[in-house]
Formats: C-alpha cells, structure tokens, sequence
C-alpha cells in the first residue's frame, strides 16, 4: 500500500466474536514442534507445519521484518536511494534486529527498459546500480540482502504504478499479464532461497470476494489460479495470500479480512506452501469502529482472532501480518501498537511459534504511518523500534559470501570491533543515546560488548536492542539475541536513556568474539 492513497472504509457491521486463545494449542503447537528459533535455523526454502514455518532443516523459523517500499512507485526503485547507499540501508536493517525483508513492486518494472530514477551516485554511492534497469536493481538488492543474513518476500503491489487496484487486475494488466509475471519472478530466483515467497497481490478489496465463486472477483479462486502456477515454475517458494476487505457483510481493513478462510481454504497442488497474511493498522491510518470501543484495547484480541488470528490459533497454517503501521503520534495507536505486539507474542516466551511480521515501514515518506527511519534517512525512530524488541527474532546465516568466524581454514580471520556513542537527545533531567557497533575485524563476529565509565552520576534508567549491567559510573552494554551476529565491515546499534542530563560523551571501548 502507497499511504498518501489511502481509502475510505466500510464500517464493521457484526458483532465481535469471542476470543479464540482457549482453544490454541500449547507453545510447543500442535504438530509437537518446540516453537524454539535455533541460532543457525534458515537455511534453505521454507516450508509449512500446522501453523508454523519451518526451513530445509525442519527447524523453525520466525519472520520479523519491514517494509521497504518504491519498486511499485514511478521511481520503479526502492526510495531512499537519493540519499544512502543500498547496502547501508540493509546493513542498518540487520543491525536493528530485522531478519526478513519485504519489497512491494508493481508490473511496470517487468516491462523492457524500465529503468530506476532518483539514485545518488556521488561520494560512490551506489555505485554497482549504475545503468540497472529496475530489475537487476532488484537483483542487486536480493543478492547483498541474502549475503546479510535477510530473507525476502516479493510482493505484487500494484498493477502498476499509478496506484492500488481492488482486483488483481485492471483493464490494462489482465490476469494473464498478471500471472505471467509472477511465474517470471518465480523463475528468476529459482535457486536462491533468499526469496524465500511472493505475496500474490496487495490489499484486496470490495468488489473482490472471498468464496462467492465468481470468477471475476473471487479472489479465494485467483489466489489458487495464480498460486499454482508460480509452484508449478519453483515449487520450493512460500505462497503468500492475503485476505479482502468484506465477508458475508463484515468489513475491515483492505487484505485484512481472512474471516472466509474457515469455509473456503486456499487449495494449493504443491503442499505446505501456504502462508495466509492480513493487514491491520492505527488511527493514523484510518478510523474504525473498535477504537472508540468502551473497552479498547482490551477489545482487540477478540478482533484480530475473529479477521485472522484463529487460523492460527486453530492450527490451520501460518498467519504473517505483512503490514501493520502508525505514526505512534496519538494515545490511541500507542495503545493499539503495544496490544498488537503483545498479541503477535513475544519471542522469548514462544520462539517461532508465534504470528510472524513485516512492519510498514522502513520508509520515513508513507505519508499516514511514518517509518522507522526519520526524515533524514538515517536516524533510527528509536520509540517506534523499541516498541518490536520482543517480537524480533535471530537472523539467518548470511548467503553465499558469508565467513564462518570458527572455520579452521581462516586462520587469519581476527575478531574486532568499535563503538561510538552519540547522544541524541539531553533536556537536562535526563537523555538519550545511541550507541553504533562496528565490526573493524576480517571476520564475522557472533557477539559484542560496549563499556564506557561516565564522569558524573550518570545512571541508565533503559536500554534496547542490548542488555546492561551498572557498576558505579561504568556500564557494560552486551548485544540482544536478534543483533550480535555481524558481517566483517557491518554495523550494529543499541540505544538507552538515563539521568541525569549533561554527562556528555564518555570513551567507549569494544570487545568481539
């Protein structure tokens, strides 16, 4: 979804069913799988159990990642190019603790010579994208996005990119079109389990039905039409489907709305594939009827379990929230992010057997959410990130090109690192700082640790993305689950507030291991 483009909404005409939670299975999930991410789980494609996803080696997975979107937009590029090189971008993301990548594109960069505008080349940047088209652009992206440990999802945005359609296709992009696309990128990254699926398309809504067997908006049946023929080109790639806005007379968000699942299941050739995926948003977005609910947000649950959390409560196949967003500005969507999040489950107590995510988005310009980076580019919305630390998950082990740090044939790899502490904010009673981890050694490193002693009587009174012990004025920062793995030149990043202001910047040394 493009947010500046954002839709008038049907209001929610039932009443809401009761939570589903008590009649979910264990945490081990009900086809006896612990749920428990291992480090080194990822490897290879993807496939399904019940509701978890599981990788080449049966070990479960959990996918916690963002949005970064252009490739739908008439830039046919992913956007923040004009201002940062792509690689620090996705160096950035797997600092931050995201582990999988989505890419909204539309049909327009499938076409011959469609090329991407708005890059910034000077100082170096970018350098490799020169004289691209579009798709080798997404190549690029794809190749050093699996060289860094992230997964990618491929998702049909649009038709093309003038805006959203309701329907999969338009007068000008028929369903043809549309399919022969998605086999071509079925078949262009066949062999590389980097891409480990493809959304099928954005956001269906009204007139599109879910099981009302026409077949000129059901988009249950297109779902299978399209999803059989990307499995019958590569059919080791998840299929993503996400739901409509209305069902029997029960309206929600555009792609929110799985509640037909129950009657009408998604029928694919090749088993295990299936991955069903909803969209849920805040105020900021737009209004509905449930936040201005007596009870809000201890209604909520029963909401998310009656559009599309009860597939996964009653184990029928995974659920991903491929989307979900806000700008965090009101008390409202403060509150819906927090419920949200703590209905996703947190991947300390469940592991992999939990919902799985991709939040919108990485880009500060979707006009009705904001992202994670400020307007800069660069500033990490260190609030709004903090709000995921518990539902982000391990990363995967880098792609071809990756070092193993313990490997006996590099006995010339050493082990480094280098922090520089930046404070970002200081009202005197308290700050806030960001504390930036390089890897300055010739090999990849699995964990860090940050110490600086302050002048003052400095305290830290919170910290993300990393775990701290105080003794006195020194503090030892060690890395989070999600982020001690880092690349030989890559970069990490954790943040914390204390009190009082006015401590200035301590030296800071870096161990790595």
């Amino acid at each position: 979804m493009f947010r500046t483009l954002r839709r008038a909404l049907c209001a929610v005409g039932a009443a809401l069913l009761l939570p589903l939670a008590a009649t979910a299975p264990s945490a081990h999930g009900a086809d006896g799988a612990t749920g428990v991410v291992a480090a080194d789980a990822g490897a290879g494609y993807w496939h399904t159990s019940g509701r978890q996803i599981l990788d080449e080696a049966g070990q479960p997975v959990r996918i916690a990642g963002i949005n970064w979107f252009g490739f739908e937009t008439a830039n046919h590029v992913v956007h923040g190019l004009w201002a940062r090189d792509y690689k620090s971008m996705i160096d950035q993301m797997t600092s931050l603790g995201y582990n999988t990548l989505r890419l909204p594109f539309s049909d327009d960069i499938l076409k011959s010579g469609t090329v991407p505008d708005s890059i910034d080349f000077s100082g170096g940047k970018n350098a490799d994208l020169a004289g691209l088209t579009s798709l080798q652009v997404l190549d690029k992206i794809v190749g050093y996005a699996g060289q860094s440990g992230l997964k990618v999802i491929l998702d049909r945005h649009r038709p093309d990119a003038a805006g959203q359609s309701a329907l999969w296709y338009t007068s000008a992009v028929p369903e043809s079109t549309w399919i022969a696309n998605l086999t071509s990128l079925a078949t262009r990254y066949a062999g590389d389990a980097t891409v480990v699926g493809i959304d099928l398309h954005n956001e269906p809504h009204d007139p599109a039905c879910w099981g009302c067997g026409d077949t000129a908006t059901d988009w249950r049946l297109a779902a299978e039409r399209a999803g059989n023929a990307v499995l019958a080109v590569n059919p080791d790639l998840l299929v993503f489907v996400e739901g409509v806005q209305s069902f029997n007379g029960v309206s929600g968000w555009w792609g929110g709305n799985l509640m037909g699942v129950a009657q009408y299941p998604v029928r694919l050739d090749v088993p295990n594939r299936l991955v069903y995926s909803a969209h849920d948003y805040a105020t900021s977005v737009a209004q509905q009827s449930w936040f201005s609910d007596p009870s809000f947000p201890a209604n909520m649950p029963g909401i998310w379990d009656k559009y599309w959390g009860y597939i996964f409560q009653q184990n029928i196949a995974p659920v991903w929230l491929g989307e979900f967003g806000t700008t965090l500005q009101s008390t409202v969507d403060q509150q819906w992010l927090a419920a949200l999040v703590d209905y996703l489950r947190s991947t300390s107590a469940y592991g992999a057997d939990s919902f799985h995510w991709t939040f919108w988005s990485w880009n500060p310009n979707s006009g009705d959410t904001g992202g994670i980076l400020k307007d800069d580019w660069t500033t990490v919305d260190t609030v709004k990130d903090g709000y995921l630390a518990s539902i982000k998950a391990a990363g995967f082990d880098p792609g071809e090109g990756g070092t193993d740090p313990e490997d006996p044939e590099d006995p010339g790899s050493t082990a480094a690192c280098a922090a520089a502490y930046t404070v970002t904010s200081d009202w005197g009673s308290g700050f806030n700082a960001d504390v930036k981890v390089t890897n300055t050694g010739t090999t990849a490193i699995t964990s860090w640790k940050v110490t600086w002693t302050w002048p003052g009587a400095q305290q830290v009174t919170s910290m993300w993305n990393a775990s701290y012990t105080q003794s006195g004025a020194t503090v030892t920062a060690a890395n989070a689950a999600h982020n001690g793995s880092v690349a030989a030149g890559g970069s990490a990043s954790f943040g914390f507030g204390g009190a009082p202001g006015g401590g200035g910047v301590p030296s800071v040394s870096c161990t790595a291991a």
